[in-house]
């Protein structure tokens, strides 16, 4: 009994006693003794006695101190002493407690058989006091004082009787057919059990001669007690009578929904491990509440996983309701919910928004109103109402307590109601009171129909009774209990045989020694020495050979198909969670301060610092076009970018895992979390870049740039969002995640273009002619290139020069440097004749001349005589030679024209702008637009090699950002200044934008079906054994 019940009791017990004339009598001090032996040691049978007298003298000192006149006779005396004192305690008490004040009032006023009528005033008046309701009060009158069972609502009765109907008590009571029963064999009398409804309490009362017991003490007949709960009724030659048992009976009517969950053979067994769940039958109905018991590894999360379908059996089926768990998922969807031991909380949302958030998703149909209304029903049930705009923090900083985020979390399952309900380790890192309200509130789901699975540690004794069955696992999985949770201790004292084996309880204070449970369980054998030795008594193979001989059931053919319990949930449209998730998502990074602050500021200020430094300037006067740097600062712009973006992603999803695990049980679309979680960063990325942009341009006074930078820096962005959203998704570990990155980054900086030349790369890897595949794979070489070329091409002094510079320095090239080759081929070639040593060098100078003179014809539109047969190691003579000089001659010469009439058009473009613009502002605006050290770089100036001759052909190295690329398929050199697809000419910036768009894209493919995770799956059930073996061989030197 709680101190805060006992001690109003004594209260109201010394008012009794004291308005009684000459105060308590000698036999009612003996009825008090009698009534707190009965639910007390002798100790604190005195104690409290001692608090009876004192408070007895107090009543009566205070008694005599009012004024009687103003009193008009006893009854007022009485009225007002009992009032006065019910107002006084009745708010430290709750409902349940008022109703066993209440109860036990009545328990002893009955004592000694009678109630006089002073005694019935008092009942009255704590009756109306506590608010105690007419019925309730009518019922229980007459159960425990008048014994009129008939005139008790028949809805609240129950009588326990023998299974014989000759027995039955049916011909004594009018109301007998509507009463529930409880039949047991060889029951003698008959036992009556009153259900309080307001708060599920029991009174029992025996009529009969059979010796019953519980709580350790004997049970007088015709004496009523309240039952607690968890509490087992047993006598010689009866089974015991559950307290669960008994109480289903008066709640199973009002959930006519059953739900029947059901293991036939099911079992269990890791890859290449002994360990897991071995086989067990199992058969349990709604409105039970389970507690999964046993030591640390012996497979409970496991069982866990199996019953609620995250693991599938090796052998044997689960069915609810005839369904098959795993390959009828469809049909159960929503009826299973599980809680897990870690939180599942969102940190920087609030208590209400935590629940709101989750009523979205767990009910399309509903409306805003109703959404609200069903948030606020959940906290009122959880008493979490007045912490409701609490924000819930983190494990380090925790705005509410353990138990509240314990119960919130049960919570966001319990909203939609699911009919079986799993909870990984609810009282894990909580005090006994949070852990006793969390088990309650667990309990009370059970009594309303659903069905309860959850494991449990060290459960007390008072968390223990509240299950309704309890399982017990050994090491190796390995089931050994199945039953009542009071009758484990005596199951496991029997099987060892053990002196006191039928005691469950403390025969003082009823507790039940849990700890002993699996003390037993594990008990070792003591050796010669008389230590315990590494061996158990009683092996885990052993304890299940028992279980399977006495506990596990057989069953039959398996029972049809039956209707699924009906549910309000109902998963919202893809539109609708997408929306919900992405208000979500705004609504915690917007609570998190810390988090907006260094995203909105970081990059920024990254800006700020890297301009500055690049800023470079001669004898203190800056201008752009002398910025050595501003090349450099540019790839720097896009290692931040894609940094940034990588990191501001990286834990987004991992972050989530819990959660995802949870609404896995609420087939919520993946593709709508994944949108949101890429819709907002994508956002963020573009207010980032901007901002980027925006400093760094203003820093380093860089002209009409703006949205280009932007676009690629975004771009960039998105990018590393998608790669670290990936890598979110992938990994189990932050640490993990944060060592994955440099591995990543690292090749993009050595193959973005700027820090290595792609033409000194590895000579495995290089390609002189185009970008090497492994250059093309790293969104850094599309971006640095799409930035370089956009600033040279497009810049406002170089663009209307630019198709003429790209003509002019192609033609150049053609003259200068192309065609003296080929004469040097030619002369080569004649002079080698036919030497069988020079063959092979003379053939592929054969080929090379081929291909450039077909591709000069095509320039020029000069076409070589017939004499372009012979140009090969056979057909070769002087002749052709000479016609070949000639042919090279006359291109030269062609191509020097035009070289000449491009020059022409050249400058008289530039002396019409200087000439309208003025000298002073032309060169101005050369120097604010036109970045000489970034020309260097894409014209290849500090080259001295213009060409390089390959086995196939001769490679201009010269003025890259002039030469068009050669190949029809996307592929082409660095700093190209388009792309070709087929015969479609593509800029460098939309060409690259749309490649850095393709690599994103293909990430989110990537990132929908979870395919690094998938790897590493596979790559650990490949490696294992190999990794084991050498981590061996490392630890031991």
């Amino acid at each position: 009994m709680r101190e805060s019940v006992l001690l109003a009791l004594i209260h109201i017990f010394a008012i009794v006693s004291t308005i009684n004339p000459g105060g308590i009598s000698s036999r009612g001090k003996k009825i008090l003794r009698s009534y707190l032996r009965r639910y007390l040691n002798r100790e604190l049978e005195e104690e409290y006695y001692a608090l009876f007298e004192n408070n007895l003298e107090f009543y009566s000192n205070e008694l005599k101190s009012v004024d009687k006149a103003e009193l008009s006779d006893e009854d007022s005396l009485i009225t007002f002493q009992i009032t006065n004192i019910c107002r006084q305690i009745k708010k430290g008490l709750f409902l349940e407690e008022r109703m066993i004040v209440f109860l036990q009032l009545l328990e002893f006023a009955f004592e000694d058989g009678l109630v006089s009528e002073q005694e019935k005033t008092i009942i009255d008046i704590v009756s109306r006091t506590f608010n105690i309701s007419k019925k309730e009060y009518d019922n229980a009158c007459a159960f425990m004082i008048s014994r009129s069972y008939d005139e008790v609502t028949p809805d609240c009765m129950l009588v326990i009787e023998n299974d014989n109907p000759k027995y039955w008590a049916a011909d004594n009571y009018k109301n007998y057919d509507n009463w529930r029963h409880i039949r047991i064999k060889g029951f003698k009398g008959h036992m009556f059990v009153l259900h309080i409804e307001s708060t599920g309490s029991l009174i029992l009362t025996y009529d009969g001669t059979l010796t019953l017991y519980f709580k350790g003490r004997d049970i007088i007949a015709c004496r009523p007690y309240l039952l607690d709960r968890g509490v087992n009724i047993k006598g010689q030659g009866i089974e015991p009578i559950y307290y669960s048992r008994i109480y289903k009976k008066f709640v199973s009517r009002k959930f006519p929904e059953k739900i029947v969950f059901e293991g036939r053979e099911i079992e269990f067994l890791f890859k290449n491990s002994d360990n897991g769940v071995r086989k067990m039958n199992f058969r349990i109905e709604s409105g039970n509440l389970i507690g999964l018991m046993g030591g640390s590894g012996v497979g409970k999360t496991t069982m866990l996983n199996l019953l609620h379908g995250k693991t599938k059996p090796t052998t044997g089926n689960i069915y609810i309701n005839g369904y098959d768990l795993n390959s009828d998922s469809e049909e159960l969807t929503g009826l299973i919910g599980f809680v897990p031991q870690d939180d599942m909380l969102i940190e920087e949302l609030t208590v209400y928004e935590n629940l709101y958030f989750n009523a979205r998703l767990c009910f399309g149909e509903y409306n805003e109103e109703q959404l609200n209304q069903t948030v606020d029903k959940v906290l009122l049930d959880l008493g979490l109402f007045d912490i409701r705009e609490l924000q819930v923090g983190d494990v380090m900083n925790k705005k509410v307590s353990g138990g509240q985020r314990k119960r919130l979390n049960i919570g966001l399952e319990l909203m939609r109601e699911p009919g079986v309900l799993f909870v990984d380790e609810p009282t894990s890192g909580l005090s006994s009171f949070d852990s006793e309200k969390v088990m309650s509130l667990l309990k009370n789901q059970a009594l309303t129909g659903k069905l309860v699975f959850t494991i449990i540690h060290q459960p007390s004794s008072d968390i223990l009774k509240m299950f309704d069955k309890l399982w017990i696992l050994d090491k190796g999985g390995y089931m050994i209990y199945d039953g009542d949770p009071v009758e484990a201790l005596v199951y496991f004292k029997t099987e060892t045989s053990q002196a006191n084996a039928a005691e469950s309880e403390c025969p003082n204070c009823g507790n039940i020694e849990t700890e002993n449970i699996l003390h037993i369980v594990e008990v070792k054998v003591i050796d010669n020495a008389g230590y315990a030795g590494k061996e158990r008594q009683v092996s885990p193979k052993e304890w299940y050979e028992k279980y399977i001989k006495k506990m596990m059931p057989v069953f039959g053919d398996l029972s049809p198909k039956t209707s699924l319990p009906v549910s309000n949930f109902r998963v919202p449209k893809k539109s609708s969670q997408l929306k919900t998730f992405i208000k979500r998502n705004i609504t915690r990074k917007l609570a998190d301060r810390q988090y907006m602050t260094i995203n909105l500021l970081e990059v920024p200020l990254l800006a700020l610092i890297l301009a500055f430094i690049s800023k470079y300037s001669e004898e203190g006067v800056y201008l752009f076009g002398l910025n050595k740097n501003y090349p450099v600062f540019l790839f720097m712009a896009i290692i931040v970018a894609l940094f940034v973006g990588l990191t501001v992603s990286a834990e987004e999803i991992f972050r989530d895992r819990k959660i995802l695990e949870r609404e896995r049980f609420l087939n919520i679309s993946r593709l709508s979390y994944l949108l949101s979680k890429v819709s907002f960063l994508s956002v963020m990325s573009a207010i980032q870049a901007l901002s980027f942009v925006l400093v760094a341009n203003t820093l380093l006074e860089v002209k009409g740039m703006l949205f280009q930078q932007w676009l690629i820096l975004f771009s960039t962005a998105c990018f590393g969002n998608m790669l670290g959203l990936n890598i979110s998704a992938g990994m189990r570990t932050a640490v993990s995640i944060y060592i994955l990155i440099p591995l990543l980054l690292v090749p993009m900086l050595l193959l973005g273009g700027a820090m290595i030349k792609f033409d000194d790369l590895h000579k495995s890897i290089s390609r002189k002619i185009y970008v090497p595949v492994i250059g093309d794979a790293m969104v850094t070489r599309w971006s640095y290139e799409a930035l370089m070329v956009e600033e040279f091409k497009n810049n406002k002094f170089e663009r209307p020069f630019f198709e003429l510079d790209m003509e002019f320095s192609q033609t150049g090239w053609y003259s200068s440097f192309l065609l003296p080759t080929l004469k040097v081929k030619v002369d080569y070639c004649k002079a080698a004749g036919k030497n069988p040593d020079r063959e092979e060098t003379s053939r592929k100078n054969f080929r090379k001349l081929n291909y450039h003179f077909k591709e000069l014809s095509v320039e020029t539109g000069l076409v070589p005589g017939s004499w372009i047969a012979d140009l090969n190691y056979d057909g070769f003579n002087d002749y052709v030679a000479g016609q070949a000089k000639l042919f090279i001659d006359t291109l030269s010469l062609s191509l020097r024209a035009r070289n000449k009439i491009i020059s022409d058009q050249r400058d008289a473009l530039v002396n019409m702008i200087r000439d309208r613009m003025g000298e002073a502002e032309f060169q101005k605006l050369r120097d604010e637009n036109y970045n000489d050290n970034l020309a260097n770089i894409v014209l290849n100036r500090l080259n001295t090699n213009k060409i390089y001759d390959s086995d196939k052909k001769l490679i201009q190295k010269a003025d890259p950002i002039w030469m068009k690329p050669g190949s029809k398929h996307g592929r082409a050199h660095f700093y190209a200044p388009f792309k070709k697809l087929g015969n479609m000419r593509i800029d460098t910036l939309p060409f690259n934008i749309a490649a850095i768009w393709i690599m994103t894209v293909v990430l989110f493919i990537t990132l929908y079906f979870n395919i690094l995770k998938l790897f590493i799956v596979l790559l650990e059930s490949l490696k294992l054994p190999i990794w084991r073996k050498f981590g061996r061989e490392l630890l031991q030197g």
